[in-house]
């Protein structure tokens, strides 16, 4: 039995009734990208060419689009959109709806909320269609924040607002350079139900802080590559996170200080966070653990006044650590959101308090 056919919550919009919607293109003026590189292709993480410099993986990555969101700004009582898709990834352990799919915000008073979210349907293999009533019908505009899906590349995207309704430049993040996050599959967003429960779009709403996620599932190994184009990034702080890609101990031994050196030398004040596998007993990695100690330790002597250490020990707390993830690695919600609350007050005094 199809579900949808007796819970009409579960249907999901692929035929989009509406008679009114005026579609545009998302790279028009009116919104605003963030989380992309400047390229032909409209949603690059990083440069291609680049890419394929460090490695086959991160040039097979590189445009999933994790990370990735659209702010504008419209009085439209509904947003459509209509996403082109290469291809669309499945995975047996993370949720469609996470990786092939969108979800919205809105903002208001500095303060963002769920409008709703676009799934694909299971054979939508080349994209979809969907639609979100934003309830608003007050004739006034409203901030709105599309986050793109974790594990897909998107090819094009189209927004839809009824026929009548404006479309506004958005307001701005707080933070006009981004934080930058590196790392494996965590980093990339994997387990998350929908892409604004990844821990970075957590953090972004408390802060209204912008962000670049460079997570390379599997491949972020601290690469000489990697670490030279990082080091050339504006950016506002910096968060190491890939420990749990590195091969052995050994490898995370001889490229995680490196990687700090790499960048520190090009940026001798950036904020630098050095974060180790949020584990709390489940696949402890203790000697990578110990690694990390050593490069942050490394780093005090040198007297660096702006490098931070955070303990993945310490993110998934509390008695129900042990339902913070799908398969004892990869954060599910819960996880995701754990790991945001132990990052905000790092994060928080770096962009505030600074």
């Amino acid at each position: 039995m199809n579900i949808s056919e007796i819970d009409r919550n579960f249907k999901i919009e692929t035929n989009l009734s509406e008679q009114d919607i005026v579609w545009q293109d998302a790279g028009g003026d009116s919104f605003v990208k963030y989380g992309v590189v400047k390229s032909d292709e409209d949603y690059l993480r990083m440069p291609r060419e680049t890419a394929r410099s460090v490695s086959e993986g991160v040039a097979a990555l590189c445009d999933n689009t994790a990370g990735v969101r659209i702010r504008f700004c419209t009085d439209s009582p509904y947003i459509a959109i209509k996403a082109v898709f290469p291809h669309l990834c499945r995975f047996p352990h993370m949720p469609l709806s996470g990786t092939g799919g969108f979800d919205l915000y809105k903002e208001a008073g500095g303060q963002q909320s769920f409008v709703g979210a676009y799934i694909p349907p299971l054979d939508g293999e080349n994209g979809f269609d969907g639609i979100v009533y934003t309830q608003n019908t007050t004739g006034k505009s409203v901030n709105y924040i599309l986050n793109f899906p974790t594990y897909n590349p998107v090819a094009k995207l189209y927004i839809g607002i009824k026929e009548g309704s404006r479309t506004e430049t958005p307001d701005k993040y707080i933070n006009k350079k981004p934080v930058v996050f590196y790392g494996s599959s965590i980093t990339q967003g994997g387990c998350a139900s929908r892409p604004g429960n990844i821990y970075q779009n957590f953090l972004s709403r408390t802060l209204d802080m912008d962000y670049l996620c460079l997570g390379f599932s599997g491949n972020a190994k601290g690469e000489k590559e990697i670490a030279e184009y990082i080091a050339e990034l504006q950016m506002c702080a910096f968060v190491s996170d890939y420990d749990h890609n590195a091969p052995e101990p050994e490898h995370l031994r001889n490229t995680h200080f490196a990687l700090y050196e790499a960048i520190r030398n090009k940026n001798p004040e950036l904020p630098y966070i050095m974060i180790t596998h949020p584990s709390k007993g489940i696949n402890e990695p203790e000697n990578r653990r110990k690694i990390i100690m050593e490069s942050y330790l490394k780093a005090l002597d040198k007297g660096d006044k702006n490098v931070y250490y955070i303990d993945g020990d310490s993110l998934f707390a509390g008695y129900e650590f042990d339902n913070c993830t799908v398969d004892g690695c990869h954060p599910n919600d819960l996880g995701f959101y754990c790991m945001a609350q132990g990052i905000l007050p790092v994060l928080k005094e770096i962009l505030y308090w600074r």
